[in-house]
């Protein structure tokens, strides 16, 4: 079997050096549709460097966003690339990410999920600089063709949105560009770019990235129930439940819970809503 279980959770973690500047913290901002209106001191937050912080999930795509490239080429996983689905994402920050800097970057399969007609790969990710833990990254990968090898089927994340009107509702319209500019913080997937690709694994044209409407929303929950303060942040997760279509609006519907979390869902405007993100939580100061 080209998953072997076993010897993919056993392998020795793999670290690596990452590094990054403000500019990197500004191309993946500008990536997730900041800067509109350009002259706003809220968007200049995200856009400016003198004014700059950094929206926890710039973790995903730090040093070129090597979690996912890594967890592929581990030992004991050898899988059909044209199989292989990023299923949901999660980051814990465990203090404000600074602007730039160097981090060591620890990343190891946690886990395989034996779902019976796939697997569900968990690769995780530290990341410490000089002064301790930066963030833990935790990303899914669905394979599929790959489950029934007689493992834990593991954890459900389905949760049901309340049952009650969201506390604050978001529109965020989306570039037809937005994959073209975000695709150059290193996820160089020619899924959001080539329309020929695209058709192969079965989409009429390219779609956005997972972890760009990752950030999308995450910007929307800081910058309206957070007081636009990043710091607050303390995890995040999501489930990638669809797609989005570049120049699409993004509906993100959140509600406040008790223990300090939002809860998120993700729409579709043009499609009815269809479903993008769901499953989705927020944790903060």
């Amino acid at each position: 079997m080209p998953i072997d279980a076993a010897r993919a959770v056993s392998a020795e973690p793999r670290t690596t050096t990452l590094t990054w500047h403000h500019k990197d913290v500004q191309l993946y901002h500008l990536g997730i549709g900041a800067g509109v209106p350009a002259t706003d001191p809220a968007e200049l937050r995200y856009t400016l460097e003198s004014a700059l912080h950094v929206l926890p999930s710039f973790a995903t795509v730090a040093g070129g966003g090597m979690a996912i490239a890594e967890g592929l080429s581990a030992p004991g996983v050898d899988v059909d690339l044209f199989a292989v689905l990023h299923a949901g994402q999660s980051v814990e920050v465990h203090r404000p990410l600074p602007t730039g800097g160097e981090a060591v970057h620890t990343s190891r399969v946690e886990a395989v999920h034996d779902k019976g007609k796939a697997a569900v790969l968990v690769l995780r990710t530290d990341a410490a600089d000089a002064d301790g833990p930066l963030w833990t990254c935790r990303t899914r990968m669905y394979v599929r063709g790959e489950g029934g090898f007689g493992g834990e089927r593991g954890p459900t994340e389905r949760t049901e949105a309340p049952g009650r009107a969201p506390d604050a509702v978001v529109d965020r319209p989306t570039r037809e560009d937005l994959p073209l500019l975000y695709r150059l913080s290193g996820d160089w997937n020619p899924l959001h770019a080539d329309p020929e690709f695209a058709r192969l694994v079965g989409f009429d044209r390219p779609i956005l990235h997972g972890l760009c409407t990752y950030g999308i929303a995450l910007k929307a929950v800081v910058d309206t129930l957070l007081d636009g303060e990043v710091a607050r942040v303390r995890s995040y997760t999501a489930r990638f439940s669809g797609v989005a279509y570049p120049g699409e609006t993004l509906r993100v519907r959140m509600w406040r819970e008790e223990g300090r979390r939002v809860r998120v869902t993700v729409g579709a405007v043009e499609r009815d809503e269809a479903p993008v993100l769901t499953d989705t939580v927020v944790e903060h100061d």
